[in-house]
């Protein structure tokens, strides 16, 4: 076995491992657990949209725990401050009782963040997150300060709840390399939920991998090839997307007022490379963008008034796209 098959075969143990140990504190939600995943290990953002109680801040912590990274919670609110987030300069004395100022971390100094109920927050305070979210690190003052190595936002917001809340704007929804809905639990693992936490008996689940693994399975991931042909594909899903192109599809001209930008080509081509090493294959698939398209198109589209009038939300804009182009 060559030392590619042997990254790959690695990568699919510690992957299934990750997923073992978390299935211990999270009931179900198998696909979930794996896009979210998926996008940790390509270096990106998740966006968690579901309705309270489902799971999502215990999904968060537990990978937190399982991957032996620094966790940290921020409980999004409308009187939260930028500096609440980013941390600020405070004015301290030495041991001579000469004052400078110091800069105090704030809590988006963790591997993984959580941003639990992003929306609720004010449109000032969410773009303190933005900088931090592409870039890997924020500026204070005339200072620029690193997060640490590897840096995850993972937001949730109530999709149904409009009061008090402030829409995300577009770019930082292009910010984040997934959206995935959170779905409501079937009769059977909702049965097993109440039983697992309500008997005081709940399994702790173990760390398998810590922070340095998954920035070496990131670069596994980047040495899969992608044929030309593939890489066409995914190039002609995004531009389909475009309504104002001649090479936009019939569905987007008639529904989508604005399209998926390069991010998203970017993130298609990065997870399209981690879903074809879970299914042991050292290449992409045109499967493999097919699957990532909901995923990183979702919440990339902005949608005209005639998908309102028609009730058609972009999971069906983009389901339109893919039968138009399939292959």
């Amino acid at each position: 076995m060559n030392e590619a098959s042997e990254a790959a075969k690695g990568f699919f143990e510690d992957f299934n491992a990750v997923r073992r140990e978390i299935a211990k504190a999270v009931i179900g939600q198998r696909e979930l657990v794996k896009m979210v995943l998926i996008g940790i290990i390509a270096g990106g953002n998740v966006l968690l949209e579901g309705l309270p109680g489902l799971g999502k801040t215990q999904l968060v912590k537990t990978i937190g725990r399982v991957t032996d990274m620094e966790f940290s919670r921020i409980q999004f609110t409308p009187d939260l401050m930028p500096t609440d987030i980013t941390g600020t300069d405070i004015f301290v004395k030495d041991a001579d009782g000469r004052g400078h100022f110091e800069f105090q971390k704030g809590p988006v100094f963790a591997n993984i963040l959580l941003a639990d109920e992003i929306n609720r927050a004010t449109p000032k305070t969410q773009s303190a997150l933005l900088e931090a979210m592409q870039e890997k690190h924020i500026t204070a003052g005339r200072n620029t300060y690193k997060m640490p190595e590897p840096f995850f936002v993972l937001a949730t917001q109530n999709p149904i709840e409009t009061e008090g809340t402030y829409p995300l704007p577009e770019a930082q929804l292009d910010r984040f390399m997934f959206k995935l809905k959170v779905e409501f639990p079937s009769i059977g693992e909702l049965k097993e939920i109440v039983s697992l936490t309500t008997s005081g008996e709940a399994p702790e689940p173990d760390t398998v991998i810590n922070g340095s693994r998954i920035i070496e399975m990131k670069k596994i991931a980047e040495s899969i090839p992608v044929a030309d042909a593939v890489a066409d594909y995914a190039m002609e899903l995004i531009v389909k997307t475009h309504p104002e192109l001649e090479e936009g599809a019939v569905s987007a001209k008639k529904y989508v007022a604005c399209g998926a930008g390069p991010r998203a080509a970017q993130a298609i081509i990065t997870s399209a490379r981690i879903n074809a090493l879970l299914e042991e294959r050292y290449n992409v698939s045109y499967d493999d963008i097919n699957i990532m398209a909901l995923p990183v198109l979702r919440h990339r589209l902005i949608l005209n008034f005639d998908a309102v009038s028609d009730g058609i939300d972009s999971d069906g804009v983009i389901a339109k796209i893919l039968e138009e182009i399939k292959k």
